[in-house]
């Protein structure tokens, strides 16, 4: 039997459509992986693959093995659609083009 204390982590992921945020107890030292796997949420959102995804605690990417620590949020981040760079060149080219004036 493990003796080890239990900590208090949330494991949160969010498509467009639908966010989940589970808090979990783990023990103590518990990597992240670990506490992903626990709570459940691989069985709920079949598609993410712990070899793709990235994921981090409060918004700063961490490894999988990394150790969390009591009420940290460990988050799994999506695949990007686009390339944030290129999307916000298209979004200030338009803004350019509506604020020139009509020749």
């Amino acid at each position: 039997m493990d003796n080890r204390k239990l900590i208090s982590v949330e494991v949160a992921y969010a498509r467009s459509d639908r966010q989940l945020i589970v808090e979990e107890k783990v023990p103590e030292g518990s990597t992240v992986r670990e506490a992903i796997e626990l709570s459940g949420i691989l069985e709920k959102f079949p598609e993410i693959d712990l070899a793709v995804n990235k994921v981090g605690i409060y918004g700063k990417l961490v490894k999988l093995d990394s150790v969390p620590r009591e009420r940290d949020r460990i988050e799994i981040y999506r695949p990007l659609i686009a390339d944030p760079k290129t999307s916000r060149k298209k979004r200030a080219a338009k803004k350019e083009k509506k604020a020139a004036p009509p020749a």
